[in-house]
């Protein structure tokens, strides 16, 4: 196979490489997607209702998967959960996070379902950055889920009952590999806001990244030192989950850097509570096949393995380094992208995630 890539780079211009490369690729990702997709477990005849937060690709893994795993499924607007669950009498409500969009009577609400006999559930998904607000939240609920594994205690210890870890997930539906068009195809691609640590880290590695094909996407860019000199790689704003994916589909390498967790402008988290887990970036540009560099968190070992699904870095010079080796060795790129998608597949979306959640939940408090 070697042999005859080689021969048909030699016969054909730049162009017609590149787009042979990607065919290629995207054929390998669409073998490990058909290899890799496991069944779903056998539908349960429950009645749930869910509330989503305004998190458009998480609502939409979770509306999915439990349109799969449950026999009947309500969605209600946080403003009028009381309303429906008093009309549906569903067995259970699941809550996506209960925070920014969620009205000030949402723990009212809450009480008075528990009242009528209904099991609840929150999943928060924003954890450790806004405690001020969780550490209220979290005793108004039968069953607290959190993906982060440095506030299982924490909540515990501000007397819910039932707190479990649930990591978060990916919805391969609409996180997958992707022909895409040449204005989604960059060498080094980062979506996400500027928090401080981003910001630092781009500074500095602004002469570095001035003669690459560089993507930086999200809000608050303004904040960067260096930023007339990186302004040309900038797409200010919101990117909406599926532009995201094709962006993620057509870099050779996409950097994942967590937001810090510290008190600030940025977050709300009073108790000063340190993270340790992984964000949802990173199950997303696994499912996309693409090579991805991410800085550590403590729970990443558990779920995927770094120099195998995908590798890391602790500082601007070491992203540095990994950036030019994988740069310039595109089979060892593609092995490892192709290891994170396959790990996604069979371990990381919200089918799989699931049914743990819907064991705790329907269980007697």
């Amino acid at each position: 196979m070697k042999a005859v890539n080689a021969k048909m780079q030699r016969k054909h211009p730049p162009d017609y490489r590149e787009g042979y490369r990607e065919g290629y690729r995207l054929g390998l990702c669409e073998a490990v997607k058909h290899l890799n997709s496991l069944e779903v477990e056998p539908r349960r005849s429950l009645k749930i209702m869910y509330v989503p937060q305004g998190f458009q690709a998480i609502d939409t893994g979770i509306t999915e998967a439990l349109g799969q795993l449950v026999s009947e499924l309500i969605i209600s607007a946080p403003e009028t959960m009381l309303e429906v669950a008093a009309r549906e009498r569903p067995e259970a409500v699941l809550v996506m996070n209960g925070l920014h969009v969620f009205p000030g009577n949402h723990l009212e609400q809450i009480s008075e379902i528990r009242g009528l006999g209904i099991r609840t559930a929150i999943w928060f998904a924003d954890d450790p950055y806004f405690t001020e607000d969780t550490s209220e939240i979290c005793k108004y609920y039968d069953h607290v889920f959190t993906h982060e594994l440095g506030c299982l205690e924490f909540y515990r210890a501000l007397g819910a009952a039932s707190v479990h870890y649930l990591p978060l997930c990916v919805n391969p539906q609409m996180f997958y590999p992707r022909r895409t068009l040449p204005e989604y195809q960059y060498d080094i691609v980062f979506i996400g806001n500027a928090f401080r640590n981003r910001t630092e880290l781009f500074d500095a590695m602004t002469p570095y990244l001035l003669d690459k094909k560089v993507l930086i996407a999200g809000g608050f860019w303004e904040r960067l030192s260096c930023y007339e000199q990186l302004s040309p790689f900038i797409k200010d704003g919101f990117i909406p989950p599926e532009e995201t994916a094709s962006y993620y589909s057509g870099a050779k390498l996409v950097i994942n850097i967590h937001r810090p967790w510290e008190g600030g402008q940025d977050n709300r988290n009073t108790f000063q509570l340190p993270s340790r887990s992984i964000n949802p970036r990173t199950y997303e540009i696994s499912a996309c096949g693409t090579m991805q560099l991410t800085d550590v968190r403590e729970d990443l070992g558990s779920l995927y393995r770094p120099g195998v699904d995908l590798d890391t870095f602790a500082s601007g010079e070491e992203l540095q380094e990994k950036i030019d080796y994988y740069l310039k060795h595109e089979e060892e790129r593609r092995k490892i992208a192709l290891q994170g998608l396959k790990t996604t597949l069979r371990r990381h979306t919200f089918t799989l995630r699931l049914p743990y959640l819907l064991n705790v939940m329907m269980t007697q408090t």
